[in-house]
């Protein structure tokens, strides 16, 4: 009898993302997934166990990278505006290829209310670190507001905005701070 075989999450999360990324959202389904990644539907929903858990890895790990990017930029002991700075230059370089993805797969896991509960804590965890206790404190939480408007905006295609421009808003949105 051989080894049984283990399934890479890492692995078929990159998988996903290339579905996503060369697709669109709405082609990322456990059939696509599976046969990308040369496993079963069922090896698949054995270590995902729902679309809804998959799309949630993903966004997961894509925040975690984007956390990581922030916390780059936050220079020891920083205080409040010093990580809203942080968040607007580390939003500033997502790329539109990445923006549309995450927003697509936002959209779909904001569906779900134990998916939101989780997006409500991560931002009530921003507004707590952006506690409007002064005019400069103040400015950060609008710079904050501003990137993520931006960010939506610009990735739920409500907004046309090349390169250049995304460049200029964030240096404006910069300038708050």
């Amino acid at each position: 009898m051989g080894r049984p075989r283990s399934i890479d999450r890492d692995k078929i999360l990159d998988i996903a993302e290339r579905i996503v990324r060369e697709e669109g959202a709405t082609a990322l389904t456990f059939d696509a997934v599976a046969k990308a990644a040369g496993i079963t539907k069922g090896g698949l929903q054995y270590c995902f166990g729902s679309k809804d858990d998959l799309i949630a890895a993903l966004a997961d790990r894509w925040l975690k990278g984007f956390d990581a990017e922030i916390v780059r930029h936050t220079p020891p002991n920083g205080n409040g505006v010093d990580r809203a700075r942080a968040y607007v230059t580390a939003s500033a370089r997502i790329d539109e290829v990445t923006q549309a993805k995450m927003a697509g797969m936002l959209v779909s896991l904001l569906q779900s209310p134990g998916h939101l509960e989780q997006a409500r804590g991560w931002y009530a965890e921003w507004m707590k670190r952006l506690e409007p206790g002064s005019e400069g404190e103040r400015r950060a939480r609008t710079a904050f507001f501003a990137a993520e408007g931006a960010f939506f905006l610009r990735s739920l295609g409500l907004v046309e905005m090349d390169q250049a421009g995304w460049d200029v808003v964030f240096d404006d949105i910069l300038k708050l701070l």
